[in-house]
Formats: C-alpha cells, sequence, structure tokens
C-alpha cells in the first residue's frame, strides 16, 4: 500500500509530497490539469503554439522572506533558476522614475535614503509614510484587534492621504495580497510590511523566476509518483481516492486541493467554505517588434496595471493587474486595448512598436479575500478523518494566499502525516522575524 497520496498539484501539493518522499515515503500524487502548479504554473498558450515556448499564467515572484518556498526550490534542486533583484522601480504617468533600494542604514532604516529622494511623494507625504511605517513597528505585537479590521482604517486612522494610500500602500500590499485594502485584514497588511520590507536589510529582494514556473516543478516527478490529467473523483477514508473509475488505497491522504473543489468532494467536513470568495489576477502577454523598455520590472502609479516584467530583452512584457475585478467583464481586446495605452504612458517606446501578438490570463480564482475576521474559519491541517489532512493556501498557514503560504500549508500537511504514519518530522522554517 502507499504510505501518502497527495490530491492537487499545485504549490501546496507539491511541497506536501516533496516533504513526505524525503522520509523515504511512497507518496502518489494525482493532479487533474496536464501539468504540474496549479494557479502559478505555465503551458503553451493557446493559438500561439509552436510560435511561443511556453508561458506562465500571470507573472509570479518572490521575496526573500519567503523562507519556505526558497526551500521548496532548493529540495527540488531549482533555487539556481531564480534570479533575485535589489531594485525596485516606481514609475509615474510621463516616464518619471524612483527607485527603491537598501541603503546604508541598518533595518528597519535601510530605505530611509530611497524614501528621501523619491519623486513620486511629496516631503509631507513622506513624513506621513514615516510616522505610519513607526506606528506599524509598534503595534505589531501589541494591538489584538489586526484581524478584525481592514487595511484601509487602519491607515486612515494613521493620517494617510487617499494620494499616499493610492501610490504607497495599495501599490505594495494589493500586489502582494491581491484583495483591495477596504477589504484586506490589516493583520495581512502588517505582516507584509513587516517581512518583506522593514524585518531585514535584505528581505525585500525580488525573486524572478527564468525559467517558466512549470520547469521549477518538473523536477518533483523525480521524488513522487506523479499522475497528470488524473482528477479525484471522490474520497472514502477506507477505500481511498477514486481516479478515473479507480481506486487507490494510501496509509495517509493529504487534500491540497481549491476550497471549492473540496467543498464538491467532502461537502460534510466541518469547513465554512462559502467564507472563500475568490479573487481574480489577469495577466496580459505583449509581444513587440522592438524593444520597449530596457528595466527588468516596474511598478506603475496611478493606473489599473499594476506590474510590468521584461521577459525578453524589452521585446515582450508581462503585466499584472491583481484585484482585477475590474477586467471581468472586459473583453480580450479592451483589455489588451487599455494595457497598451496605459503602457505608452510610461514607456513611450510602446507607442512606436508594433504589436505582433497578445495573449491575456483571467485567472479568476487566483486567491481568496483575506478579509477582516476570515482567519479564523481557515481550517488546520488536521481534519476528523483520522487520515485525512488539508493543505492549500487557503488553509491555515500563518501566511495570506501566496505562494509562501501554499508551501507553508503543504509542510505543515507532511508534518501532520508524518506523525500519523509513526515517522514525525518537521519541515516548516520559521520566519525571518
Amino acid at each position: 500500500m502507499t504510505d501518502a497520496i497527495v490530491m492537487g498539484g499545485g504549490v501546496a501539493g507539491l511541497a506536501a509530497a516533496t516533504a513526505l518522499s524525503s522520509l523515504g515515503l511512497e507518496v502518489k500524487l494525482f493532479e487533474a490539469k496536464p501539468f504540474l502548479g496549479g494557479r502559478a504554473t505555465s503551458y503553451p498558450a493557446p493559438g500561439l503554439a509552436g510560435e511561443t515556448p511556453e508561458i506562465d499564467n500571470c507573472q509570479h515572484i518572490l521575496l526573500k522572506c519567503c523562507v519556505n518556498l526558497r526551500d521548496l526550490y532548493r529540495r527540488l534542486g531549482v533555487a539556481g533558476e531564480v534570479e533575485f533583484h535589489r531594485e525596485f522601480y516606481f514609475i509615474e504617468p510621463g516616464g518619471r522614475m524612483s527607485k527603491l533600494a537598501r541603503g546604508v542604514l541598518p533595518a528597519p532604516l535601510h530605505f530611509t535614503e530611497s524614501f528621501l529622494s523619491a519623486t513620486y511623494l511629496s516631503l509631507p507625504e513622506k513624513a506621513l509614510l514615516g510616522r505610519a511605517l513607526a506606528a506599524l513597528y509598534w503595534q505589531r505585537k501589541r494591538r489584538r484587534d489586526l484581524d478584525s479590521i481592514s487595511m484601509l482604517s487602519w491607515l486612515e486612522g494613521q493620517g494617510q492621504t487617499p494620494r499616499l494610500i493610492q501610490r504607497f500602500w495599495r501599490q505594495v500590499l494589493v500586489s502582494a495580497i491581491n484583495v483591495e485594502l477596504d477589504e484586506m485584514a490589516a493583520a495581512h497588511g502588517f505582516q507584509v510590511l513587516w517581512l518583506g520590507f522593514l524585518a531585514s536589510a535584505d528581505s525585500y529582494e525580488m525573486g524572478v523566476p527564468r525559467v517558466p514556473l512549470g520547469q521549477l516543478y518538473a523536477a518533483a516527478s523525480v521524488r513522487v509518483k506523479v499522475q497528470a490529467k488524473a482528477a479525484v473523483e471522490a474520497f472514502d477514508a477506507q477505500r481511498g481516492v477514486c481516479v478515473r473509475g479507480q481506486w487507490h488505497a494510501a496509509r495517509a491522504y493529504v487534500s491540497a486541493l481549491p476550497a471549492e473543489r473540496l467543498a464538491r468532494l467532502l461537502p460534510g467536513l466541518p469547513v465554512d467554505f462559502a467564507a472563500f470568495t475568490p479573487s481574480p489576477i489577469t495577466g496580459i502577454h505583449l509581444w513587440f517588434d522592438r524593444a520597449v523598455t530596457d528595466l527588468p520590472h516596474g511598478t506603475l502609479l496611478d493606473r489599473t496595471i499594476h506590474w510590468f516584467y521584461n521577459k525578453e530583452q524589452g521585446r515582450y512584457l508581462t503585466l499584472v493587474v491583481s484585484a482585477a475585478d475590474v477586467l471581468l467583464d472586459k473583453s480580450r481586446q479592451e483589455v489588451i486595448d487599455l494595457a497598451l495605452a496605459e503602457l505608452r504612458e510610461f514607456l513611450p517606446e510602446v507607442g512606436r512598436a508594433k504589436l505582433l501578438k497578445a495573449h491575456v490570463v483571467k485567472e479568476t480564482r487566483a486567491t481568496f479575500r483575506a478579509r477582516p475576521g476570515l482567519e479564523a474559519k481557515r481550517p488546520g491541517a488536521v481534519t476528523p478523518v483520522g487520515n485525512l489532512f488539508l493543505a492549500g493556501d487557503w488553509t491555515r498557514s500563518g501566511w495570506p494566499a501566496t505562494m509562501e503560504g501554499a508551501v507553508r500549508s503543504g509542510y505543515l500537511a507532511a508534518e501532520a502525516v508524518s506523525g500519523f504514519l509513526g515517522r514525525p518530522a518537521h519541515f516548516l522554517l520559521p520566519d525571518i522575524a
């Protein structure tokens, strides 16, 4: 009999399966799609096959504070395929640019020089921002209501102006947590700012994979018996999982399925599945006949597009819109037209270039909305079904719905399974601070 079966080959399922296989356990993983990675993966784009290598459904990045995701890449032998960047570029309409990078002062003051020289914030705004960051630093362990209030209400309570909220707080936090500030639990906003920007001088450094995301996960097949295009149709604690009409049994099971899929598979679990409402991300891929920028990436202020990433010497850009509700009802062409119109305001060469092809990916269920009060409803790894354990970025991982949160949940599930099988092990790495 197989030691463990993992349902779902997204980042959480891969983390659980990889951790358990490191103990010498026999692990099988079933994934419904033809590729691994779930909502953070790559594939040949429809209509572009044969002329374009596989593309990421959306650009996914990590920060150096994502210690468990980095550990998973190390376990898979692909850590060297992630390039870390020390400079962020904030670009205003018209093209004026400010650079965010650590300076000579120690954390948490390492961005002082960057903020003093930034042109996208006024001097009074910088003073207000500094005051709020200091308040965040002191309140993060003292306030007990941060999960019950929104990040926006906290910011307004700190006297942050609408322009400052739009140009700094929203630009950073919505990109990280994929929900607008009025729906975001302040606890998650605090966590991102503390771990990603204040706790360490290098924790903010941004890792961008050099290869398509799918290539990062391919190594998992060496350690785990992976069956793709194999959706789990039913689960029974005694019989196991049913895939393509055949039952597969194991000593333990890990569900790394999204909340909505697990709700259909096991509606009797004591989980408030309805509380986990989705928030979309849109990825826009644009190929030009010439280079339109030499920047590796940039965050675009005051517009719909949040980020662009340079994928091919400036001739191929991927754009990201987080919390992309505003784009859901727009047609493919409307999204492309909007993207080009906004890019021309920041990168003048776009107006002189010819668009060769484009692809739009609307990930409608990219993450859950990390609203105030939701944290208490996120289930842990252990379930009332003795041999069934849960993973997934929507479960209680200690992080919001990010790839780091997904890996953390997979490691927590693997720890619970290893104890259940009499092989107790520890996989989860602690946060940097």
